[in-house]
């Protein structure tokens, strides 16, 4: 952190007064940032020498013979006392933190000199010289200067990183409520590219292999909610709740914030965790940065120049894919069914730039631009197989998948401080996901009379999907008076998630090499289509009221959320003609030659047009809240915070689709949701929390559609009489921070849910995969430890620590009666075992680092960190109809993250990932277990270098 003050009218700015004694800093900077009034000194002065009188009592009933030092800590701008400041030596011997008066006492234990090191987030740091020498206690005052001030004659250039560990941890001990943050200091020594990777950081969460997911204390998708600077974020993906936190590069993030105990300013439709991702904010002086880098998959370069993916979507992710406007009369794509070769140019790049500038006599305009692009090829080979109940092989198959992703992120921050009490900031954020993937699956096929010795059944997959956000938010925070503060956003966000083209064609292979399609299903050969829009206007607004002298606050809100959703298919699929199917030899590499244009009425006919060819459910959601919390010190040590959210809900659904014919559904909901946050400092350094909360979680508009979905391997429906479950959650935290920059801490929790929702196989000829209230009640419990710790902590050397772990248990009841109750005979279910775990849920997840830091002098530095990452055999999918539960095997990731700081202007990164390279696992738990998946991603190496003009 640095402070410099331009002083344009010879003006002095108070920074404390030290034993009586006024401190004065005077240092020019030819910028400048914000300008001090002359009477700002006088008055500093006056308050902090009566401050003096009365700070004595403070030390009252310690005893004399003591030694000590005491004070009191206020804002230079409201002159009022600062509760929670940390307050130590510099030695960090000695730590506690001020009260509600801002107050604070230091025992020491002999006279002489000392350095008082005073802290709080969002404030300048002030070191205090003090001399105990005439007396016991020595009295001190001290003066913050917000991070933010403005103030007449005095410009304040900031150098702090808010986000850094550091300040976060000290937000977290800080905080009336269970606060866990992760922020772009400790992401960058992590070397973590993406939202979601950052988020498996944490204490409880795990990402799901093979997919965009993270799962928090066992609870998936369904049970997270994601936000943008508190502000909601659409899902691109018509399966998924929440928008794959991966799109978010690190570039972005200022800070990710899980909270995993709930209280009412956040949405009622909370089960394991509220994720919010905070975006940059710039601050400081101008900056242009370049960046430039490359990574490399170790099964990607095995096969380097045998690298083939779809026709059509360009180097950058994008398509301009056109469905033909009559598919039976002149059936034409533009993009064919043979896949191209490509050639292999893995890279990333990036710019940013920012700068801040005075607006009239009190303001201040910060603006902040960034552009990156990342891509990344992977390649995975393995087996994909299901079998029956008896252990029967149904598919036994060897996969092949290369992919391709591309990410383009664009961002603006427009940050004015209109003076001291006002401020605006705009966010606008572009994103653009593009992902490729061909999978080719060979061996034997039950159903297509493909048995692995005669004949080799072959299914070619081509898919490419895209997502495209938009984000527009503008965000307001008021002091209206000493008392009174308003806060206030508003959002307008964008999103389109489409499947542009999926091709799937099957055919055989005999011992002689001879090829011929398979048409057994309808679906075998087919194009798909569908696109997703998604239109979302969410605000909130909240103001505060400050109780009494600082001891409480209450808070009073508002949130809206109004969505309109629309998803539309279209599947045709290839009638092969009886006389083509199993007598004319076809070649595997040109099947345009077969199934383009000119095949149309020869070698196929489209038979989707009376099937599942065109569909479509259109969905709106309104949500509106308001909400209350009591924020109140009820004693010295014990802070409370009561809260109370009224939730109206009403989600409605129409859809169509030949087969179920068209109509509509609509779910209402009111909740009313209690939450009660604890917290007590046992001292300056131990705090015990306990959080206790009631909420709800929503069903999506997918589930409660009557409307049929093809995957890869699997048809879904929806259940029209879906309907939301209740969650009853309860947290017990003790945490310790005895240093600067360290943390123990022990969390039980549990959480009891009422009519769980689960995905589950309906009994059925074709096995369809549906969505229901399976059973009335499900509970997850365990317990989380933390700790972060320096090995070695020198001026020039650093060594930490950081390790947390989750041991967890979940379980849940199934109650097929009441399934088939519930939804008027339409699903029925027959689990293989009456109860099970909580689909993606782990017993036990360890995440640990060690790094180390070395710096050489204030330009040039060095740091290198060790990370791992463990989860334990997790649920699936549940088992139906006499077929074992699917279990992924507990898997364990080793990376190595390499950063040097060259010169004050040019970096280097260097990173290793994935370094074990260990198997991916998935057995169907039979009588005797099978393994139904397996593969390996492969190691990645990546080489980056950051120039800073």
């Amino acid at each position: 952190m640095k402070l410099n003050l331009n002083i344009k009218k010879a003006g002095l700015l108070v920074l404390g007064v030290v034993a009586g004694s006024v401190v004065f800093a005077q240092k020019t900077d030819p910028k400048g940032n914000a300008l001090v009034k002359e009477s700002t000194k006088k008055d500093t002065v006056n308050t902090l020498n009566a401050q003096q009188k009365t700070s004595a009592s403070i030390a009252d009933g310690v005893s004399a013979s003591v030694l000590g030092i005491r004070g009191r800590i206020i804002d230079v701008e409201t002159m009022k006392p600062i509760a929670g400041v940390s307050v130590s030596l510099s030695d960090n011997s000695k730590v506690t933190s001020t009260n509600a008066n801002g107050e604070f006492i230091i025992p020491v234990a002999k006279k002489g000199d000392y350095k008082i090191v005073s802290s709080y987030l969002g404030y300048n740091k002030e070191v205090t010289p003090v001399v105990l020498e005439a007396k016991n206690w020595e009295t001190v005052s001290v003066v913050l200067v917000s991070e933010s001030s403005t103030l007449d004659e005095v410009v304040v250039t900031r150098r702090r990183v808010q986000a850094s560990e550091f300040a976060l941890l000290e937000e977290r001990k800080n905080s009336n409520l269970f606060v866990e943050k992760i922020g772009a200091q400790e992401l960058s020594r992590k070397g973590v590219s993406d939202a979601a990777g950052a988020v498996s950081q944490l204490s409880g969460v795990s990402r799901q292999e093979g997919s965009t997911q993270v799962y928090v204390r066992g609870l998936g998708d369904r049970y997270i909610s994601t936000s943008l600077n508190g502000l909601p974020i659409p899902a691109s993906d018509p399966n998924l709740k929440n928008i794959a936190l991966d799109i978010f590069t690190t570039d972005v993030v200022d800070y990710i914030g899980v909270d995993k105990s709930y209280n009412a300013p956040l949405s009622g439709d909370f089960g394991g965790a509220s994720v919010n991702i905070g975006s940059k904010d710039f601050k400081g002086d101008r900056l242009f940065e370049v960046s430039v880098g490359s990574s490399v998959n170790t099964n990607a370069l095995q096969q380097w120049n045998n690298f083939y993916l779809q026709d059509g979507p360009n180097f950058f992710g994008y398509s301009d894919y056109k469905a033909p406007a009559d598919v039976e009369g002149s059936y034409h794509f533009k993009n064919g069914w043979d896949p191209k070769k490509k050639t292999l140019l893995p890279m990333n790049f990036g710019i940013k730039a920012g700068d801040s500038f005075k607006v009239g006599s009190e303001g201040r305009m910060s603006l902040f631009a960034m552009m990156d692009f990342a891509n990344g090829y992977n390649i995975r080979e393995g087996v994909n197989s299901s079998f029956s109940a008896q252990g029967a092989p149904l598919k036994s198959l060897s996969q092949s998948q290369q992919s391709y992703t591309a990410n383009t992120t664009g961002m603006l921050n427009a940050n004015y401080q209109i003076n001291p009490k006002h401020k605006l900031t705009y966010n606008f954020m572009y994103v653009n996901a593009g992902n490729q993937y061909r999978d080719v699956f060979t061996g034997y096929i039950r159903d297509a009379g493909v048995d692995a010795e005669n004949y080799r059944g072959t299914i070619n997959r081509s898919t490419f999907s895209s997502t495209q956000l938009f984000i527009n938010q503008l965000l307001g925070k008021h002091t209206l008076t000493d008392k009174i503060e308003l806060d206030w956003g508003v959002a307008y966000n964008n999103v389109k998630g489409d499947m542009p083209d999926r091709l799937q064609s099957m055919h055989s292979e005999t011992i002689d090499g001879d090829h011929y399609f398979i048409r057994v299903n309808a679906g075998d050969n087919h194009r798909y289509s569908h696109f997703l829009k998604e239109n979302e206007l969410a605000a909130n607004i909240a103001t505060s009221y400050k109780l009494g002298d600082n001891r409480g606050k209450l808070t009073v809100g508002y949130s809206g959320k109004k969505k309109e959703l629309s998803f539309n298919v279209m599947q045709l699929n290839f009638n092969i003609l009886d006389g083509q199917q199993n007598t004319t030899k076809i070649d595997p590499s040109n099947l345009d030659q077969y199934l383009g244009a000119s095949g149309y009425g020869s070698f196929y006919n489209l038979i989707g047009l009376a099937g599942n060819a065109f569909q479509y459910y259109n969905g709106d959601q309104d949500i509106h809240a308001g909400f209350a919390t009591m924020d109140y010190k009820l004693t010295d040590r014990l802070t409370g915070v009561l809260g109370v959210r009224y939730e109206n809900i009403k989600q409605y659904v129409d859809f169509y689709s030949i087969e179920y014919s068209r109509d509509k559904s609509t779910l209402t909901k009111n909740g009313l949701l209690p939450s009660l946050n604890l917290k007590y400092e046992l001292n300056a350094n131990n705090n015990l929390r306990l959080g206790a909360s009631k909420t709800y979680t929503l069903p999506q508009f997918k589930e409660r559609a009557l409307f049929s979905y093809d995957d890869v391997t699997q048809r879904f429906f929806g259940n029209p009489h879906l309907y939301a479950s209740d969650n009853y959650n309860v947290d017990l935290k003790w945490e310790m921070f005895p240093r600067e920059g360290e943390l123990y801490s022990v969390t039980g929790f549990g959480k009891y849910i009422e009519n769980p929702i689960n995905e589950i196989v309906v009994s059925s000829t074709s096995n369809d995969i549906s969505y229901a209230n399976t059973g009335d009640k499900g509970y997850v419990y365990g317990i989380e430890l933390e700790a972060k710790k320096y090995l070695l902590n020198l001026t020039n050397d650093k060594l930490s620590i950081g390790f947390n772990t989750a041991v967890m248990k979940t379980d849940q009841k199934f109650n097929p009666n009441k399934v088939l109750t519930e939804t008027d005979g339409l699903i029925n279910i027959d689990p293989t075992n009456m109860s099970s775990k909580f689909t993606g849920a782990s017993d036990f997840i360890v995440n640990a680092d060690l790094s180390y830091l070395k710096s050489f002098d204030a330009n040039r530095n060095l740091s290198a960190t060790i990370l791992y990452n463990y989860y334990s055999d997790k649920l699936n999918a549940i088992g139906t109809g006499g077929r074992g539960n699917l279990m992924d095997k507990g898997l364990g990731t080793l990376d190595f993250v390499l950063k040097s700081k060259v010169t004050k202007h040019l970096g280097v990164d260097l990173a290793a990932r994935n370094i074990l390279n260990p198997s991916f696992e998935r057995w169907q738990q039979n009588e005797t277990p099978v393994k139904v998946m397996s593969y390996k991603r492969g190691a990645s190496f990546s080489l980056g270098v950051n120039y800073k003009f």
